[in-house]
């Protein structure tokens, strides 16, 4: 049975990141290009959002992988996710994300010349950061969910094939209680505890072992989250008020925590706990609501759920590009702030509805079905 409150919550989550990534232009944090002035009031909203947004991705990939496999055999199954997300992460490093570097060396000073020069320049055939070429960007999560599909699929066939093992019979037991669901934050709180203050966060791939293994955490209870099916929807469902009042409660104590005592890399048992806490708190309520609420279909949401992923590889170059001629302007947050989410949302989909979706030789480069 499809879950439509899934697909609805993708959509929204990748919403929510276009408004996160042109915050990332306004906030005091580093970034690939930034506006002139940066806003301190922007860090807790921006915060908020850094806790679960991409987690619950990672986690909604888990459960659509469940899906997945209920059609395909474990070949059948690596060789599509080769074609969505290996294909879209290899023309994205190619002609994606260059265009990106590209307006950052201007912006920065770097280079002097127009776009074919810099694709020619034999400067810009090193890697980021001191060339332009053999970068994944924003595009790192494509990378992640790939290496995670792959590896996992021996496991997730073996439990998809055997529904009454020991361990979905034990999760299905814990998750009848209204607190059992929280049993999942253990490694989280593990990771963050130790491996975090160890292994910053870089995308990188190599030496990136927290981000790798929390999120390739996150993506494995995904799709056991799944596997315990009506337990889990009913039970985050009939208790949602109750995770969304722990989130409220948990946020605030986790800013008190990080700057009343300066405590933001791990950091104390009580931080890294709240921290955990906190998000999954967050990621159980947005599931509880989404499932009260948005498992209905519509054309609105047929034409989203396919235009959501190539508005995600798009959206980050067009951000870079807006933010490049905006911020000299002289106009205030508000209007830039506008402008650009608005030209993000409007110039990715003229591009996806006119340059990628009526093209079936186009689609497979955005991870489109032909």
């Amino acid at each position: 049975m499809r879950r439509y409150d899934l697909d609805n919550l993708r959509v929204i989550a990748f919403g929510l990141l276009i408004f996160y990534h042109v915050g990332m232009v306004f906030v005091p944090w580093p970034n690939h290009i930034k506006d002139v002035k940066t806003y301190e009031g922007f860090v807790f909203p921006m915060l908020f959002l850094n806790q679960w947004r991409l987690s619950i991705l990672f986690v909604i990939s888990g459960m659509g992988t469940y899906f997945a496999m209920s059609r395909r055999s474990a070949r059948q199954l690596a060789k599509e996710r080769m074609k969505r997300l290996l294909i879209p992460l290899l023309f994205g490093m190619a002609f994606i994300v260059p265009p990106q570097v590209y307006f950052e060396w201007l912006d920065k000073g770097i280079f002097e010349g127009n776009y074919l020069e810099f694709y020619l320049d034999k400067s810009f055939w090193r890697p980021y950061p001191e060339g332009g070429a053999i970068s994944w960007h924003h595009l790192w999560f494509i990378l992640y969910l790939l290496i995670f599909s792959l590896i996992m699929i021996p496991g997730f066939q073996y439990l998809r094939k055997n529904p009454e093992v020991l361990l979905i019979r034990k999760l299905q037991s814990l998750s009848r209680k209204t607190f059992g669901l929280y049993v999942f934050i253990i490694p989280f709180f593990i990771y963050e505890q130790y491996l975090a203050p160890i292994f910053p966060s870089t995308h990188a791939l190599i030496g990136d072992w927290y981000n790798l293994i929390n999120y390739g955490t996150f993506f494995i209870f995904g799709f056991l989250l799944i596997s315990l099916k009506d337990v889990f929807w009913h039970t985050v469902t009939n208790n949602r008020k109750l995770y969304l009042s722990f989130g409220f409660i948990a946020f605030p104590l986790l800013m008190v925590l990080w700057f009343a005592t300066d405590d933001f890399h791990g950091k104390s048992y009580i931080s890294s706990f709240v921290k955990v806490f906190n998000l999954w708190s967050w990621i159980l309520t947005i599931f509880g609501y989404g499932s009260a609420y948005l498992n209905k279909s519509g054309k609105f949401l047929k034409y989203a759920n396919e235009s959501v992923y190539p508005l995600y590889i798009l959206h980050q170059t067009v951000i870079v590009v807006l933010c490049y001629y905006l911020k000299h302007t002289g106009w205030d947050l508000a209007i830039k702030f506008l402008l650009m989410v608005l030209g993000t949302f409007g110039f990715s989909l003229i591009i996806y509805e006119f340059g990628i979706r009526r093209y079936k030789w186009v689609r497979p480069l955005f991870g489109l079905k032909t």
